[in-house]
């Protein structure tokens, strides 16, 4: 019987696998986020890092819905390791502030480094006429995927200025790149997205429509930053994108590289020399890594604690980890 190109690629896949398994290589798949923001870019770069190493270990990025599939990934070993929101991880190691994660606390959750801030951008068209979060009551506002870390982010900056998803005149929870096709064909009036700054979605939507910064500050930031420890302030700065001539006060969570304790101290340790023993080289992959990235960075505000190979791997570079 004759076999397709499909299976045969199948086979030969299985058969490469084969081989490496009784090699000893251990295999990491890395989730991700869109294909348009941050997330992408920086687990395709750990992963090519990863295999590059040839230190027994192989790794493959994989684009995602985001922080909160990601956690929930890693708990079913559908993901061996992802880029997500220090805020979401913590929620999820805990068992507490969201409903995914309710009563579920993954004690197996770990963390490898923080990597980057994550920054709140609130895109409006300027046709819109919106210029502050209050304008956003009635417009139609991409608020992420449904269940994404921008959603997320998105429910409890509006609740910091007494708003909720029912006060806009339409939550639209789609994807980054299906929010950037709304906003051109003013499908949309705004667009919520936490991601590092000169996210490629955010720069697209500014090359192709004139655009807002909508600033979130004053004492709404504050009382965020109270009820959310997790947030800090960050100002976007002038000229990030097209149209945004002046800094943009805003606020961040932070980007985290998380595993499990279901991955080996082994294979994580070398991962972990493989990704940032070389910090030039990992700060090549992303302007967020080349902008934010630093070992003593890397090892404050963790979401959960950290795994014993991340921990042998700082403890190498000179820093107090447990």
């Amino acid at each position: 019987m004759k076999k397709t190109t499909k299976q045969l690629g199948a086979l030969l896949v299985l058969g490469t696998a084969a081989i490496a398994l009784a090699q000893g290589t251990t295999f990491l798949t890395i989730g991700s986020g869109s294909t348009t923001g941050v997330y992408f870019p920086v687990a395709t770069g750990m992963a090519k890092m990863v295999n590059d190493a040839g230190a027994g270990v192989r790794a493959n990025a994989r684009s995602t819905g985001g922080s909160v599939f990601n956690v929930n990934a890693i708990a079913t070993g559908e993901l061996d390791a992802a880029v997500a929101q220090n805020d979401v991880v913590y929620y999820a190691y805990k068992g507490t502030g969201l409903q995914a994660f309710q009563g579920k606390a993954n004690a197996k959750l770990r963390t490898m480094a923080v990597l980057y801030p994550e920054v709140l951008h609130v895109v409006a068209r300027k046709d819109s006429g919106i210029r502050s979060i209050a304008d956003l009551k009635g417009k139609r506002v991409v608020i992420g995927d449904l269940g994404s870390g921008t959603e997320l982010t998105a429910k409890q900056v509006l609740e910091s200025y007494g708003l909720g998803f029912d006060d806009l005149g339409q939550a639209l929870r789609v994807s980054p790149a299906q929010g950037i096709t709304l906003m051109q064909d003013k499908r949309a009036d705004a667009l919520f997205y936490t991601v590092g700054v000169g996210a490629s979605a955010i720069s697209q939507i500014a090359q192709t429509v004139d655009v807002a910064m909508v600033p979130v500050g004053g004492n709404q930031a504050s009382s965020l930053i109270k009820k959310y420890p997790f947030y800090v302030r960050y100002n976007i700065p002038a000229k990030s994108y097209k149209g945004v001539g002046a800094t943009v006060p805003s606020v961040a969570v932070q980007a985290t590289l998380v595993t499990s304790t279901a991955v080996s101290d082994d294979a994580v340790y070398k991962a972990m020399k493989a990704i940032f023993d070389d910090e030039g080289a990992l700060k090549a992959i992303h302007p967020s890594l080349a902008t934010n990235f630093s070992y003593a960075k890397a090892v404050k505000g963790i979401p959960a604690p950290l795994h014993a190979g991340a921990v042998k791997f700082f403890k190498e570079k000179g820093l107090n980890v447990k």
